[in-house]
C-alpha cells in the first residue's frame, strides 16, 4: 500500500491517467467546484461561440492534481472542437512545434502541460503564433538562408502551470485569460468521492466518504488516490463497504492525519520548530535537512502547509506558525518570539 508521500506525488501513474479519463467530467455542469472559475469560463465559451469567433489563450495555474487538465478538455468539449495535448519538457526544439500547430484546425485547441518548462528558444517561436496566427521558418544556412511564412487557423493555446512566477513575461502578455484554481474545500471533495465511488463501482457510505474529502488536502486527484486505496482496506477489512471506520483505519495506516499532512508533512514542520528554533530558515536548507529535493517541497507541499496555516514564507526564510506547534504537540512558550 502507498505511503501518504506516495498518494501526494505531483503527477498521476499510467494506471491512473487511464482512471482519469473515465473519472474525468466532460462539461462544465459536470465538474464539481471552482464555482467563480466556472462562471467566468461559461461567459467567454457564450460569447467566443455568439461571435463566432476562437477563445482567447489561457493559462491555467495552481497546485497539481486541482483540474487544469481537466478543465482544458472540458473547454474542447464545450466549444465542439479538437484538442491536442503536449508539455513544455517534451518541445525541446521549435520544429517539434510545427507539425503540432499546423495540424490544427480553426478554434482547436492546443494544451502544453507544464508550460513553465518550455525552453526559451521553443517559447520565441511561439509569440507570432499566438499573436498573428504565423510561423517563419528558416531554411538553409549562411547566403542561401531565407524564411518562409506558414500561415496557421486561428487556434487557442491552454497553458498549465504549478509554478506560474517561472512564466517569463512574454510569454504571459500573450494570455488573454489567466486563472488560478485553489484548493477544494471538504464539501466538494465529498461530492467528488461519492461521484468516483459511483463510476468505480465502489461502495462507500457518505461518512467514509467525507473523512476521504478532509484529509485529502483539498485536491481532487489525491482524494481518488485515497478512495482506491481505501477500497483495498474495505475489501480485506471492511467487508467491502467503506465507512467512516473503516476510512479512518486506512487513513491512520497511509500515515494521513486528520488535516491531510503525511510523514514528510510533519518532517518538514518539525525540522524547523526543532533543528532551526522555528525559523526562519531557508528552503535549500529545509531540503538538505529533509532529504528531499527543493523543488518537490516548493510545489507539493509547501503551498498546503502555507493554505492551513502551519508554514509562514517570509523574506528571511521559512518560519513554522503557533497552528503547526500546536497541531504537533510542541510547547509553543519561549520558543517562537516572532509571534509573542
Amino acid at each position: 500500500m502507498r505511503r501518504g508521500s506516495d498518494i501526494f506525488s505531483a503527477k498521476p501513474t499510467n494506471g491512473e491517467r487511464k482512471e482519469e479519463e473515465t473519472l474525468r467530467p466532460k462539461f462544465l455542469d459536470d465538474f464539481v467546484g471552482q464555482e467563480k472559475l466556472k462562471r467566468k469560463l461559461r461567459t467567454y465559451i457564450a460569447a467566443a461561440k455568439e461571435r463566432g469567433e476562437t477563445l482567447d489563450h489561457i493559462i491555467f495555474y495552481g497546485p497539481p492534481g486541482l483540474g487544469k487538465t481537466t478543465l482544458a478538455h472540458i473547454i474542447a468539449n464545450e466549444m465542439g472542437v479538437n484538442i491536442k495535448v503536449t508539455a513544455g519538457p517534451i518541445l525541446e526544439r521549435p520544429v517539434d512545434l510545427v507539425g503540432l500547430l499546423s495540424s490544427l484546425n480553426v478554434g482547436d485547441i492546443l494544451f502544453i502541460d507544464e508550460i513553465h518548462r518550455t525552453p526559451r528558444n521553443v517559447e520565441e517561436f511561439l509569440y507570432p503564433a499566438m499573436e498573428d496566427f504565423c510561423l517563419d521558418i528558416v531554411i538553409d544556412k549562411g547566403p542561401n538562408a531565407r524564411t518562409v511564412r506558414i500561415n496557421l487557423n486561428r487556434f487557442t493555446l491552454i497553458g498549465s502551470t504549478t509554478r506560474a512566477g517561472l512564466i517569463t513575461a512574454p510569454l504571459r502578455s500573450r494570455f488573454g485569460i489567466v486563472e488560478r484554481l485553489d484548493y477544494y474545500p471538504p464539501e466538494d471533495l465529498f461530492r467528488i468521492v461519492m461521484r468516483s465511488a459511483r463510476i468505480m463501482g465502489i461502495e462507500t457510505d457518505e461518512d467514509g466518504a467525507m473523512e476521504i474529502a478532509r484529509r485529502a488536502r483539498g485536491t481532487p486527484r489525491i482524494a481518488n488516490r485515497i478512495l482506491r486505496r481505501v477500497r483495498d482496506f474495505a475489501q480485506i477489512h471492511g467487508g467491502g463497504v467503506i465507512t467512516a471506520e473503516v476510512a479512518r483505519q486506512a487513513l491512520d495506516m497511509l500515515e494521513i492525519d486528520s488535516e491531510g499532512l503525511d510523514e514528510m508533512d510533519k518532517r518538514i514542520l518539525r525540522t524547523i520548530i526543532e533543528k532551526f528554533g522555528g525559523g526562519p530558515v531557508g528552503i535549500k536548507t529545509i531540503a538538505v535537512a529533509v532529504g528531499e529535493d527543493e523543488g518537490t517541497i516548493e510545489e507539493l507541499y509547501e503551498p498546503y502547509l502555507i493554505q492551513k496555516g502551519f508554514l509562514s514564507r517570509t523574506p528571511r526564510g521559512r518560519i513554522a506558525t503557533p497552528l503547526a506547534y500546536k497541531h504537533l504537540g510542541i510547547p509553543l512558550q519561549g520558543r517562537l518570539p516572532l509571534f509573542e
